[in-house]
């Protein structure tokens, strides 16, 4: 019970209730604003656990696409599959060419592999992913540069064959007119591409001249010509501009040559100083290159194999040997290069270079793919199996 003994003696029985209402009144509200405060407090609560909760799903989530990534970058199909079993990625098409076209944290080289798969759903994701490019008025060289810095050419000329074949549909859709059809699109862009190669390789010798590039390609406009001016104005482009290849991270020598027809170790034997060492060598663009290690930036040695021949050799210290020569060398030096440990670039000095492989069905690997880098460029096979396609289909136009 209140006390009441501070109330005024002389309050009336009515004032004396009106105040005992007013005290009853105002403990009812005080019960009133802590019942409001601890409700407040105990949704502040709840809320402070949404949101710890919300931003534990956000990490976990976000955790998971990394490791997706990871995945992707090492196996692209399981890494796919991984996003989609886990709700990160949607199996469509359109949402994983939208990932892939994005490309955060993914591999250029490993992109490019999912993308030349022949599979009918990798064949759907590379033509999504290829509409997601914006090619109208932009030249072929600047479509090219474009599409080329997305991701990284495989190496099997079967994949290469599908994506640029998609390139050219997908130009021709966004500029009608330019050219008479998606063939001559894709023998231009294939002999832009090789042009590239041969004006920025230093190891190309002759350097090909506007009219060259010219009368390489005459009659591929549905047997017409295509403009001289443009394709000057393409010869232009590239000659003060070379393409960029991407880069991904990490020191991968893959990531540094452009699609290696092989590589691996092997043993050299030196030249003046016959000693065997160890070297990994890369082959790419009909060159052998060997470097001390695999996170070196630059080759130890450079050996244009152009003119070479090789033959499987016996050696009496080491198994497995091959050896790369001139036939009718007449006591000339292979042109070659290295270098030297203070950083010079000298002229190699071998007759033949003599290598070794580990096991022997390397040994037959390595001489397979030689003798197909020396004598075989898959562009101009590709090349000549489209340009005589083209012709059997004017010659079925025109009834012969």
């Amino acid at each position: 019970m209140e006390d009441n003994s501070s109330d005024p003696p002389d309050l009336t029985a009515d004032e004396r209730m009106e105040l005992e209402n007013i005290r009853r009144r105002k403990l009812e509200l005080l019960a009133e604003i802590q019942r409001l405060r601890d409700e407040l407090q105990e949704a502040m609560s709840e809320v402070e656990g949404l949101e710890m909760s919300e931003g534990s799903k956000t990490l976990q989530r976000n955790k998971q696409i990394g490791m997706g990534r990871k995945k992707f970058n090492m196996d692209p199909k399981k890494g796919i599959v991984f996003l989609v079993e886990h709700e990160l990625l949607k199996h469509t098409p359109e949402d994983v060419a939208q990932f892939l076209y994005k490309g955060e944290g993914l591999n250029k080289t490993a992109i490019g592999d999912y993308l030349g798969e022949r599979d009918d759903f990798n064949i759907n994701v590379l033509h999504a992913f290829v509409n997601l490019h914006e090619f109208t008025d932009l030249n072929l060289v600047q479509a090219l540069r474009q599409f080329l810095w997305s991701f990284r050419l495989p190496g099997e000329a079967q994949k290469i064959d599908r994506m640029m074949e998609t390139f050219a549909q997908r130009y021709c859709l966004c500029n009608p007119g330019v050219f008479q059809s998606t063939d001559t699109c894709y023998v231009l862009s294939f002999a832009i591409i090789m042009l590239n190669t041969s004006l920025h390789n230093p190891n190309v010798r002759d350097k090909p001249q506007v009219d060259r590039f010219i009368l390489m390609n005459r009659g591929i406009n549905d047997g017409g010509d295509l403009p001289e001016e443009l394709l000057r104005n393409l010869y232009d482009s590239i000659k003060n501009e070379p393409f960029k290849i991407p880069e991904d991270d990490g020191n991968d020598l893959t990531h540094t040559f452009f699609n290696p027809d092989r590589e691996g170790w092997l043993l050299k034997l030196g030249g003046r100083v016959k000693t065997w060492k160890r070297r990994w060598f890369i082959l790419t663009d009909n060159c052998l290159y060997y470097f001390e290690y695999t996170t070196d930036k630059e080759p130890r040695g450079i050996i244009p194999l152009e003119n070479l021949s090789i033959r499987e050799v016996e050696d009496p210290r080491k198994p497995n040997c091959f050896e790369l020569y001139i036939p009718n060398s007449r006591g000339q030096p292979i042109k070659a290069c290295k270098t030297e440990a203070d950083g010079r670039v000298v002229e190699g000095n071998h007759m033949v270079y003599r290598i070794s492989a580990p096991t022997l069905e390397e040994k037959e690997e390595w001489i397979k793919c030689i003798k197909a880098a020396v004598s075989v460029d898959p562009f101009y096979e590709m090349l000549a199996a489209r340009k005589k396609r083209i012709s059997k289909k004017k010659q079925e136009e025109a009834g012969v």
